[in-house]
């Protein structure tokens, strides 16, 4: 059974799961498919495109699956997809996908803090937090296990690495290879995010192959073509040094520097 407020607005159109509850003064789109067991607070709007896993809480006054803010927006259909148990705080803004790639992805088991935007076309893997005031432009992408420390702005286009801890308040105008900690203006290395790896089930020996690769790429008396080289020579076998080698080939902004 679904828990809806009376003076909630929900359109017959929409797809809702078992177990939902829905807010005073909320309202729920047409073209919109909410999943089981999701909490919809007071004064949120849920627009055309928006697909919600199951266990998703969503707090006042959000806006999920509103039109991009871009001027070459056409009125395409296209998507905004939130995977299961994840939960949107007060006031989070995410806008569905342009034409160019037709969707917005938001993983499983995030956290996104108060006031938090998800521009159109961004992609955030699974287990992420971004906190308060972190703002995505658009195609940013954000791999599983990120944290975005308040206030951070991540340039359109950018990618963060997995496993990256990004501190409060700096501007992400480069890529962040995985695994790092990442602080200073302009954004630079600042060391492994150890504890998160910890954490998260890294051995000792993980973290200190880690660490070694990250200590020959950031050496200042190799470039990086030959730093990825002596990477890839040297850690064939190592899947963690494969991942850091192929997010730096396959950036477009370049890495933050050392």
């Amino acid at each position: 059974m679904n828990t809806i407020h009376s003076t909630a607005i929900v359109s017959s159109k929409a797809k809702l799961g078992q177990n939902i509850e829905i807010g005073p003064y909320s309202v729920i789109y047409d073209d919109v498919e909410i999943d089981d067991n999701c909490q919809i607070g007071p004064q949120v709007v849920i627009y055309d495109g928006a697909r919600i896993g199951k266990n998703v809480k969503i707090f006042q006054s959000s806006s999920v699956s509103n039109i991009p803010q871009d001027l070459k927006f056409g009125g395409e259909e296209s998507l905004l997809i939130i995977g299961d148990n994840t939960i949107l705080r007060e006031n989070v803004t995410l806008h569905r996908g342009t034409e160019v790639t037709g969707v917005t992805k938001v993983g499983n088991n995030c956290l996104l803090m108060a006031y938090s935007h998800i521009a159109h076309d961004c992609v955030v893997g699974n287990n992420c937090i971004l906190a308060n005031l972190v703002q995505l432009g658009g195609h940013a992408e954000i791999g599983d296990w990120v944290i975005i420390g308040g206030g951070t702005p991540v340039h359109q286009f950018s990618k963060i690495g997995i496993h990256a801890m990004i501190a409060g308040g700096f501007r992400v105008v480069s890529d962040v290879p995985p695994f790092i900690l990442a602080a200073h203006e302009p954004l630079r290395y600042n060391g492994l995010n150890s504890i998160g790896l910890r954490r998260r089930g890294f051995s000792n020996k993980d973290i200190f192959t880690i660490k070694e690769a990250y200590s020959i790429l950031y050496n200042p008396k190799i470039n990086y073509s030959d730093a990825l080289k002596t990477l890839q020579e040297k850690f064939a076998d190592n899947i963690h040094v494969k991942n850091i080698v192929e997010f730096i080939k396959k950036s477009n902004r370049g890495i933050i520097k050392g």
